[in-house]
């Protein structure tokens, strides 16, 4: 959850475009990634994965031919494993999002790197996979967030377009966010866990369409750099 503002060139990373390592202790948040012209937009999800939801939006996405990016929680992979190898298996992206999802304003980053590294050890037994991509809950980003992102080879990826699905904000009202702020490279914040009944689902069958009509193929975190 949380809100920043809209992309800066300023902020971008050279290190997706160019598939490096993060400095160690200097890990830089990517909000959103410059194309030189091609139209990628990157859809996200946090929180998951969630019996509720995760399925419905997996087959939304399979039915637009939409991958994206899935930023998990360890205390829910524990939970939905399935889902999480349902994720793998359809070639969407992995991200770190935290065991517990803790508040981090007063984290220190030897608690947080327990944190990713539990995570990212179920990550692999479930998938097979290493995660890269560490999105900090409430995009939250202090030193102690860039010294254990960057320690542990992640690529911080906090978003330019929060769709505020985790406030219950309408699927018109959702709709109308994306499209009054859509541009190339942009990365788009949605969840597939949130308490109540989420309008994700519903925003996504307006959302997909309406953005494939203006040109944008929807692509993952790690697509927008292809």
């Amino acid at each position: 959850m949380g809100l920043i503002g809209r992309k800066t060139g300023a902020i971008l990373l050279a290190a997706l475009t160019l598939g490096l390592v993060l400095p160690r202790g200097n890990a830089v948040p990517i909000t959103a990634k410059e194309n030189g012209g091609a139209k990628r937009i990157a859809l996200t999800f946090d929180d998951g994965p969630s019996e509720r939801y995760t399925a419905e939006i997996l087959d939304i996405l399979q039915e637009y031919g939409v991958k994206a990016t899935f930023f998990v929680v360890g205390v829910n992979i524990e939970k939905s494993p399935d889902l999480l190898r349902r994720i793998a298996s359809e070639g969407h992206e992995i991200g770190n999002h935290t065991y517990s999802h803790p508040h981090l304003q007063r984290m220190d980053a030897s608690t947080l790197a327990g944190e990713l590294a539990r995570t990212d050890a179920l990550i692999r037994k479930v998938t097979g996979i290493s995660p890269t991509l560490f999105r900090p809950p409430e995009g939250v980003v202090t030193t102690s967030v860039r010294t254990a992102a960057g320690d542990g080879g992640y690529r911080l990826v906090l978003w330019s377009i929060d769709t505020r699905d985790w406030a219950l904000n309408p699927a018109s009202n959702i709709l109308r966010i994306v499209r009054r702020d859509a541009s190339d490279g942009d990365i788009i914040l949605f969840h597939d866990w949130v308490a109540g009944n989420s309008p994700t689902p519903d925003a996504l069958r307006q959302v997909i369409p309406w953005l494939k009509a203006k040109g944008y193929e929807l692509v993952s975190v790690g697509g927008l750099s292809q």
